[in-house]
């Protein structure tokens, strides 16, 4: 992970050291925190970014004013319909280009890229969703989630969120993945890139991920670019017996810019063994 220069004041800095002192009543630094939460909101500045190398850059100025927000907004009430809230973050309003279906949620301070399409879903403070993504009925995106361009995620699917602790690196998804239903991507693992991820898979920082054509073990809580992975068991033998730990199994490489119909996947799922 690398630090990048913010487009964010500095000034957040300054507030963040002394973040212990701040509250409601803080006009000057409910302007400053407004400000910078507002440029997130609008996509002008972003929580992480992927560079051409596949490096993961982190604002963490981006961060501490996401976290400076909860001290200096005060509770207020709100209504939408029969639906009555009391929360310190109000809704996201900025939805230019953007298809929101009734019972989509975003708050304010995320960012939905034209061409974005809410289903009935959720999406946190800080998250940035790129064009041509479908977040679909009941999946979350989480604080500070990076989702890239033309991704799926099916219904059900969660994406973790990270504020905290510091220099914690958010949960990446990348351009052109497909994140089945129920699967769950948290504690900052990243996609690659048109990968596809089978249904119910689970991925954390911490997971293994093996490709089982050679059985090596890649980088621990990321699936790489264009691939086909489920959720799987590796045994290993404790004093106890002999238990099965989750893992991530590669099943399939694909070519760059493959893509497949719901029919194709079925068919790589059956050759080991799985449905979809």
């Amino acid at each position: 992970m690398q630090t990048r220069p913010s487009p964010l004041p500095a000034t957040v800095d300054e507030l963040w050291d002394r973040r212990a002192e701040l509250g409601p009543g803080d006009a000057e630094a409910r302007s400053v925190v407004v400000g910078a939460v507002d440029m997130l909101d609008t996509g002008r500045a972003r929580v992480a970014t992927v560079s051409g190398a596949g490096e993961v850059s982190v604002d963490e100025r981006a961060r501490r004013a996401i976290l400076l927000a909860f001290r200096v907004l005060g509770m207020a009430r709100s209504q939408v319909g029969d639906f009555h809230h009391h929360d310190r973050v109000p809704l996201k309003t900025s939805l230019d280009g953007v298809r929101v279906v009734p019972g989509a949620i975003a708050r304010w301070g995320s960012y939905l890229a034209p061409g974005v399409v809410l289903m009935p879903s959720f999406v946190n403070i800080g998250a940035y969703v790129d064009t041509g993504t479908m977040v679909d009925t009941w999946a979350t995106v989480g604080s500070c989630a990076q989702i890239g361009k033309n991704v799926h995620l099916s219904g059900g699917a969660g994406i973790g969120g990270v504020l905290e602790p510091p220099n914690a690196v958010p949960v990446i998804v990348e351009d052109d993945a497909l994140i089945g239903s129920r699967a769950m991507i948290v504690e900052g693992a990243r996609v690659g890139r048109g990968a596809v991820v089978g249904a119910g898979t689970i991925l954390s920082a911490s997971m293994p991920v093996v490709d089982v054509r050679t059985g090596e073990e890649l980088d621990r809580g990321r699936i790489p670019d264009w691939c086909v992975a489920v959720g799987g068991t590796r045994s290993k033998q404790f004093p106890g017996g002999t238990f099965g730990l989750p893992c991530v199994l590669v099943l399939k490489r694909l070519r760059e810019g493959q893509r497949h119909e719901k029919a194709e996947l079925n068919e790589i799922l059956r050759e080991h063994g799985l449905h979809a």
